[in-house]
């Protein structure tokens, strides 16, 4: 019975925070990326001066706490679907290894999150000290530029990791099978979709 079976209902909860939290994450992300880099180059400074303190606080506050919680709902559902089989304890098993080694899930679902990881350091380490410091005013007038540049390359790597990481994610339960080639192709395909994004990103929503 479903409603009584703890270990299957922990997994659903985990999986469903993982995912809502990574849609809020990801969606800011792109739009940070696909919609606001190319307002704001449309923007005179006053106009930033008056709408910036008031979006970017907001938008940066769902950023920043929808990748932690991604990041953190990840590694425990990871653990709990990888490393531990109920009734015998914690341990890799047969979804993440098999006798002949890593199974196909595991090196995609490990493929996903070392990119998830990557894109959760630079936002914690590196897009949100430095955006902190842009909005309260912390950086010297002469080093803004150099801190915008900083803060939107992190931002646009995120954004190209992100098409890929999320073949990592969906492949194993969705696909499976894994070779070198296949991780090549999901790294082009997701990439080509981000550049085709970014693009034309300065074009859409312009008319109606």
């Amino acid at each position: 019975m479903a409603l009584g079976d703890l270990y299957t209902n922990v997994q659903l909860l985990l999986r469903w925070l993982h995912v809502i939290a990574g849609i809020t994450w990801i969606g800011h992300l792109y739009f940070f990326n696909f919609v606001n880099v190319p307002l704001q180059g449309v923007l005179d400074d006053a106009t930033k001066k008056v709408v910036n303190p008031k979006l970017m606080p907001r938008a940066l506050w769902w950023f920043r706490w929808g990748a932690m919680i991604t990041f953190l709902a990840g590694l425990i559902l990871f653990t709990l679907t990888y490393m531990y089989t109920p009734g015998q304890g914690f341990g890799p098993n047969q979804l993440f290894r098999n006798a002949d080694g890593l199974t196909g899930r595991a090196v995609w679902i490990l493929f996903g999150m070392l990119l998830g990881f990557i894109m959760w350091f630079n936002v914690w380490m590196i897009i949100w000290p430095t955006q902190k410091k842009l909005l309260s005013g912390q950086v010297p007038a002469d080093q803004i530029a150099a801190a915008r540049k900083k803060a939107g390359f992190f931002s646009r790597v995120n954004t190209y990791l992100s098409g890929p990481m999320l073949f990592g994610m969906l492949a194993p339960a969705h696909y499976g099978a894994v070779n070198p080639l296949t991780l090549v192709a999901a790294t082009a395909l997701g990439s080509i979709a981000i550049w085709h994004s970014i693009s034309v990103s300065s074009k859409v929503g312009t008319s109606v």
